[in-house]
């Protein structure tokens, strides 16, 4: 009779979990600015994009367990954030939906052809918000295309399109957006007053007193240091505090982002451009109930409009 086999201790298996997570990020991690680039698009937010990406990320590690050989990793990464992005667009009922293969209804014809693409620093320079106006299908196009410089063939893998449906959506896709950059543009809405309790979070994070910071702090307060950790309650969190204040390339401003606030972190007062931001969440008796800091996904900063607040608060 065979002896039963020992149990494998928890701490042994989570070590081996851990070490396939940071392979599996170490092997996607020059793909994630160009998934965060096209997610950025096709949610119309820099922080729901990442959310996509992270989601995309997600799944794609639980999807390995199924392949015997590891696919195509950028058609089959761009595939699951195309994917995840047209399910988070339609679960958040932006405008309108259509179905993914409605490139299709469309004739192949000389229009068609990539040659009538919008001038790419034009595309570039379009409001996140511009894309949303697309069916999924011709967003994806026209960002694979016009934006991250895909070819035909790398668009149909993909999207799981032929190289007609892709040519089809293009010329639909770009024709809505030259007609929509013609347009007069709306004026911008007139930007509310910081919370004075950002704004006092802030003050006292520049001023490293950690302990203000921490009294801010609800109870139950939630951490996440995006593709890092996470961490719940306060005593856990106090940790985040103890790394920034042994950090000294960072300086926090208030700023907008996607019309809502956030904090800018700045690598010196002053600085022209965030490297990236913190966004926080409040419980009715504004206090901290959430950190969502992107310090280890800096790329995000790059497509970020961010509109900073130069007031002597920060």
């Amino acid at each position: 009779m065979d002896s039963p086999q020992p149990r494998p201790e928890a701490g042994a298996i989570l070590g081996t979990l851990e070490e396939a997570r940071r392979q599996f990020l170490a092997l996607v991690d020059d793909a994630r600015p160009e998934l965060h680039r096209y997610c950025t698009r096709m949610t119309g937010s820099v922080a729901d994009g990442e959310d996509v990406v992270q989601d995309t990320l997600a799944r794609a590690y639980y999807q390995l367990s199924e392949f015997k050989t590891l696919p195509p990793l950028r058609p089959w990464l761009f595939r699951i954030a195309h994917n995840r992005a047209v399910d988070r667009w339609r679960h958040d009922a932006f405008l309108r939906t259509e179905p993914l293969d409605a490139a299709a209804d469309i004739a192949d014809d000389a229009e068609s052809e990539p040659e009538q693409a919008l001038d790419r620093q034009q595309t570039m320079k379009l409001a996140l918000s511009c894309f949303l106006q697309l069916a999924p299908a011709q967003r994806g196009c026209v960002i694979l295309k016009d934006v991250l410089d895909h070819s035909l063939e790398e668009i149909a893998a993909e999207l799981d399109l032929s190289v007609p449906a892709v040519k089809a959506a293009l010329h639909r896709g770009r024709a809505l957006l030259r007609a929509g950059s013609e347009a007069p543009s709306p004026p911008s809405p007139a930007r509310p007053a910081f919370s004075p309790a950002l704004l006092r979070y802030t003050a006292l994070f520049n001023a490293r007193d950690w302990d203000g910071v921490r009294a801010m702090l609800a109870d139950e307060v939630r951490l996440d240091l995006v593709s890092r950790r996470k961490a719940a309650g306060r005593r856990d969190v106090s940790v985040y505090f103890t790394n920034y204040a042994a950090l000294h390339d960072w300086h926090l401003v208030p700023a907008w982002l996607d019309g809502r606030e956030v904090l800018a972190v700045l690598p010196a007062p002053g600085a022209a451009r965030p490297q990236s931001f913190i966004e926080l969440a409040w419980d009715p008796q504004g206090r901290v109930q959430a950190i969502r800091d992107y310090r280890y996904v800096r790329y995000i900063a790059e497509d970020a409009q961010i509109e900073l607040f130069r007031g002597t608060a920060a």
